[in-house]
């Protein structure tokens, strides 16, 4: 005989459901949380119901209630985020979770749009480098480049007779120029 699918349950962002569970009003001390679970415990416990399949699923229930409601860090997410805020905390981390909803809010999604379409990119750069629109062109970059090797007759003619050591002779320069080389940096 098969069981009745019982509706998947939506998840919360408005965070009441679980103080629901333990019939308290949102925003309740832990004092007052604690003492509404040990009353629903001792109430719905499986031991005192062993017949009723429904006491054991509301003892989940509590029980899920009361862990969440006692953590400090959980208990803030689900009253600013609800049981969506929870889930998030556990697939992404609770540091995540303000991120992800600041990003599904509509303001966001239009800010993201609108970067997109003035800077004709998709990563933001408002100068597109990484697209190569505004980059120099390779007629640019080839113009400006002087083979190594063309430079050197270039510069000795230009240079011939001056520089450092010009007033040496040929001599002191070659030793000059060999102790220099000896060095090491």
């Amino acid at each position: 005989m098969e069981e009745p699918q019982e509706p998947q349950r939506k998840m919360s962002t408005a965070g009441e459901s679980l103080y629901k569970v333990l019939g308290l009003q949102k925003g309740a001390s832990p004092e007052e949380i604690k003492k509404a679970y040990r009353k629903l415990a001792l109430r719905f416990h499986p031991d005192k119901n062993p017949d009723n399949p429904e006491a054991a699923e509301k003892f989940k229930e509590i029980n899920n209630a009361n862990t969440i409601l006692n953590d400090d860090n959980k208990r803030k997410i689900y009253d600013q985020y609800g049981s969506m805020g929870l889930y998030v905390a556990e697939q992404f981390g609770e540091d995540s979770v303000k991120y992800h909803f600041l990003m599904g809010k509509c303001w966001f999604k239009a800010l993201l749009a609108l970067g997109c379409i003035f800077t004709c990119c998709c990563c933001f750069c408002c100068c597109c480098f990484c697209c190569g629109k505004c980059g120099k062109s390779d007629e640019e970059e080839s113009s400006f480049y002087m083979d190594p090797d063309d430079l050197e007759p270039e510069v000795g003619e230009e240079n011939e007779g001056e520089g450092p050591f010009s007033s040496f002779n040929e001599e002191e320069q070659q030793s000059r120029t060999h102790t220099f080389s000896q060095l090491s940096f």
